[in-house]
């Protein structure tokens, strides 16, 4: 489209889309919301006169979770890679994949907060615990959404192998929800196994 400005790239794809630089703005803005979110454990914990934390969490189920989002991150990729080389079949393959591996996560997540002896008010660590994970655990819903969206729209035959930007920005965010869930996992449960 041409304008006053230059040419617009309108029906652009991959980098040079709208789409692709919305989401990007949107995973910078939230990654820096859990860089706070994290500063602010690190922060506390070098600040805090008590043990920290008094209690540590226990690594076993988060770890299996760990591969569980892992894994749905894997599957989402192989679900879009395929739909890049026109396989549709793929593509509802590996975002239903990661759609239930998603909704495991969650589940697994609230196992754990049902067997966690912290309390949000035990201390600093509880609270930030609790905090942290329970944002990350709403931005895995929200890609959840987003990835039930692009299964709905796959399963209605609305991709091919020049359109499917809306299957890559929904699996852009779901990476990084991944991403900053390596992150939440090694401070909030590895490193208070290392003091």
């Amino acid at each position: 489209m041409d304008t006053e400005f230059g040419d617009l790239p309108v029906g652009a794809s991959g980098r040079r889309s709208v789409g692709w630089w919305g989401m990007a703005g949107v995973v910078t803005t939230e990654a820096c919301f859990f860089v706070y979110l994290l500063f602010s454990y690190f922060y506390l914990s070098s600040m805090s006169t008590n043990a920290w934390p008094a209690d540590s969490p226990a690594l076993g189920l988060p770890i299996i979770n760990t591969g569980i989002l892992l894994l749905s991150s894997v599957v989402a990729w192989w679900g879009v890679h395929g739909i890049e080389r026109g396989r549709e079949g793929r593509l509802r393959l590996g975002i239903g994949g990661a759609l239930v591996l998603g909704i495991l996560f969650l589940v697994l997540q609230g196992v754990e907060y049902s067997r966690e002896k912290l309390s949000f008010t035990h201390d600093a660590y509880g609270s930030l615990f609790y905090t942290i994970t329970g944002f990350h655990g709403a931005h895995v819903f929200v890609g959840l959404i987003m990835l039930a969206v692009v299964l709905v729209r796959a399963l209605r035959g609305h991709f091919g192998q020049a359109r499917h930007e809306a299957a890559t920005n929904a699996t852009f965010y779901w990476h990084f929800v991944d991403a900053v869930w390596l992150a939440v996992f090694t401070t909030l449960y590895v490193t208070p196994h290392l003091r």
